[in-house]
């Protein structure tokens, strides 16, 4: 997983409330068994006019021009902003891989729903809580100055707009930790790859027998 420790990126306004995982990556892109190629199909019904199918080659299909990640000013966006309760519905981890794939580290919402919200800081995305006046505030300079972007700091727990302002925003520890090392479940695992290797070796030496196989 990568690092998250200080992001600049254009801002991408997400103008809805409630908008749910079905809605982030529909259902008939979760038949892949693997856990990569999902980014093309972020917000796939809204993004594309044709119905869209796994395996499909997105230059073969008709975006959507008034969706607003298809929108010139907005190419390259790499944070994501939205209205309360983003994330909602099914508890589908293949949300925040899309949105991770399709190149956003970082998310800005007044609300998130739960599973959603936890999915995100275990994938290497960052999703941040503001006030819904300050995120309105946001929408409207996002709209009325092209190329907006921001700054966010995990360290100091800030994001940083154009004019030098500073919000603030809470993140718990060990999540904090985790992002700014990149660690995810199995990197923390792996933090003690020397005990474990040493714990099975001490156990195979006083139990030789659990190294038993049955050859069939």
């Amino acid at each position: 997983m990568d690092k998250f420790t200080v992001h600049k990126g254009l801002v991408a306004p997400m103008d809805r409330e409630n908008v749910d995982t079905d809605a982030i990556i529909p259902k008939q892109f979760l038949k892949s068994i693997k856990r990569s190629g999902f980014g093309p199909n972020l917000f796939d019904e809204w993004r594309y006019l044709d119905a869209g199918e796994p395996g499909q080659d997105p230059a073969s299909r008709k975006p959507n021009p008034d969706f607003v990640l298809n929108q010139p000013r907005y190419a390259g966006a790499s944070i994501l902003l939205a209205r309360k309760n983003f994330g909602c519905g099914s508890s589908r981890e293949h949300a925040p891989w899309a949105i991770q794939q399709y190149g956003f580290r970082a998310l800005i919402a007044p609300s998130f729903a739960d599973i959603f919200f936890n999915n995100c800081f275990k994938n290497g995305l960052l999703p941040i809580q503001l006030p819904e006046h300050e995120v309105a505030k946001l929408f409207d300079e996002v709209f009325a100055f092209p190329g907006y972007e921001l700054t966010v700091d995990l360290e100091r727990q800030v994001v940083r707009k154009p004019d030098g302002a500073e919000l603030g925003f809470d993140v718990q520890p060990f999540r904090k930790y985790c992002l700014l090392n990149g660690f995810d479940d199995i990197g923390l695992t792996l933090r003690h790859a020397d005990k474990i290797r040493a714990y099975e070796a001490e156990r195979l030496a006083t139990k030789p027998w659990l190294n038993n196989r049955l050859v069939g």
